[in-house]
């Protein structure tokens, strides 16, 4: 034992100098340029979105949108479009009598809507609930269909397919998506759907997320500031200098003849909506985001449902890139600048270096470098480049500036769980295709009239609640943290310590809403 433990020091410092050194080296140098590149991209973005706000250069003065005559009695409803409303659902016994009920209150001619529930549930209770209810609002005069089908193949993808087959869909013009937890306001159609009768080469109108349980807690708190930073800027900058941007599954209206000319819902991804969106962008459809039109929904308030959505938002458009790759650089209907877009903005930077950069970098390659000084990080790269990263990310919501620590501490924990997902949608591994539908525990007026203490205090099995990995990560950094305030010159056991207590706090289950156990 004496004799194997002598030899460990010994064979560190032969390995060290010519094997160690020189790959923290270049991973310091890949990390770095990596982080420049999200820099510049964060840099583009904020310009694009202060021209905008400066020059005013809102979609209502780049398209026509004039409102739809109502007054007209030689026209009557005939001068609004045929419109279908499609709420997918799966298990919705929280949310299913909102969702409908919101749909069923647009404000548009009775003969010139149909609102479509497309029920995938396994639950018997709930399919009857779901049932009775469109039969409830059939009954006072609504155009609503309940549909099913035999399977679940494809998922939600394959619900929007299914449900594009009826005969009476090919009356309608236009089609509007809202998920089982999105309450649209009365007139939500009439605020969008001008948009596409005016311009004929506008594929999809994408409205804005408002959330109705942002202060259920820290962890909704959180995804409000990242969701809000894609929708003010992201979504924002893409419509504004390209008209293209990706769907986001929900809350927009499209063309029913541009969704058929890009090849109708595929399920080959779990992100059919940006899927869907890219196809229909290289047949050269245009999409207009408007942040002005918001419709409420849920965040998921449980880590396990947060989780599991993350994995599919993560690994879904690293997979459809691997896909997608070649029949973008080479599509001849659109231009080399969308291509670039598309290619290098749109995945490369956004959807696969920002998950990638940030577990690597943050949580492996500083604290690998304490263990090796003579590997050094420029204080820029460690310091000021993430800071600006993190002060431009902030812009979004400033009602929660107070809460930016914490908030960068939680998506270093959850930037873990994307980076694995990228990577598993990138190789197309085992779960690549993984769909869990979020689960939702009901509107903003539920969870105020719920008692949230005794959620949160409910008893729970201490193995149910552990995260091992995230416990993992958290030991590594707060060892690291130790051995910096011992040996260490760059006071980074500051950072250390306080993101490693952010990964106990989730790997012991103290993050979210806290379920009770039935």
């Amino acid at each position: 034992m004496d004799a194997g433990a002598a030899a460990l020091p010994e064979a560190w410092s032969q390995v060290r100098a010519p094997v160690i050194v020189p790959l923290l080296r270049l991973a310091v140098a890949v990390c770095l340029t990596m982080s420049v590149l999200l820099f510049l991209e964060r840099m583009y973005m904020g310009i694009v979105i202060a021209a905008v706000r400066l020059f005013r250069f809102r979609p209502d003065r780049r398209y026509r949108c004039d409102p739809l005559p109502e007054d007209d009695p030689e026209l009557g409803s005939s001068a609004f479009p045929s419109v279908l409303v499609q709420i997918p659902m799966f298990n919705e016994r929280e949310v299913y009598q909102l969702s409908i009920g919101a749909a069923c209150g647009l404000s548009w001619p009775a003969d010139r809507l149909v609102v479509q529930v497309l029920d995938d549930s396994t639950d018997e209770v709930i399919k009857e609930m779901v049932r009775l209810e469109c039969e409830r609002w059939a009954r006072k005069g609504i155009n609503i269909t309940y549909q099913i089908r035999d399977d679940r193949k494809g998922y939600k993808a394959g619900a929007l397919k299914a449900g594009m087959k009826h005969a009476y869909v090919r009356a309608c013009e236009y089609v509007v998506i809202f998920d089982a937890d999105f309450q649209p306001d009365p007139d939500f159609l009439k605020r969008t759907v001008p948009y596409l009768v005016h311009n004929p080469e506008i594929a999809l109108v994408q409205a804005r997320w408002r959330f109705v349980n942002a202060d259920e807690c820290l962890m909704t708190r959180m995804q409000e500031m990242s969701l809000d930073y894609h929708f003010t800027v992201e979504q924002e900058a893409s419509s504004s200098v390209c008209a293209f941007f990706g769907f986001n599954g929900t809350a927009g209206v499209w063309r029913i003849s541009a969704i058929n000319e890009a090849g109708g819902w595929k399920d080959r991804t779990t992100v059919e909506d940006m899927d869907l969106a890219i196809r229909a962008s290289l047949k050269g459809w245009k999409f207009v985001y408007l942040g002005e039109v918001q419709v409420k929904s849920e965040l998921p308030s449980t880590f396990k449902a947060f989780r599991f959505q993350q994995h599919r938002w993560s690994c879904g458009p690293a997979n459809l890139f691997r896909k997608m790759l070649m029949e973008i650089v080479t599509n001849k209907k659109v231009t080399i600048w969308k291509k670039i877009h598309v290619i290098y903005n749109f995945f490369l930077i956004r959807k696969i270096i920002a998950h990638i950069i940030t577990f690597s970098f943050y949580c492996l390659i500083i604290p690998a470098t304490i263990f090796v000084p003579e590997v050094r990080i420029p204080k820029w790269g460690c310091v000021y480049l993430p800071c600006a990263i993190t002060l431009l990310n902030s812009v979004g919501t400033p009602r929660s500036f107070h809460l930016l620590f914490f908030w960068v501490a939680f998506e270093n924990v959850m930037s873990l769980h994307r980076s694995k997902a990228t990577l598993i949608g990138l190789l197309e591994a085992g779960r690549a295709n993984e769909w869990v539908v979020t689960a939702k525990l009901g509107s903003a007026m539920k969870m105020k009239s719920a008692n949230k203490a005794g959620l949160r205090k409910q008893f729970m099995r201490i193995w149910d609640r552990l995260h091992i990995t995230e416990l993992g990560v958290g030991t590594f950094l707060f060892s690291c943290g130790w051995y910096d305030l011992a040996y260490g010159r760059d006071h980074f056991y500051i950072y250390l310590f306080f993101q490693s207590i952010a990964f106990f706090i989730i790997g012991f289950g103290y993050v979210g809403t806290i379920v009770p156990q039935s």
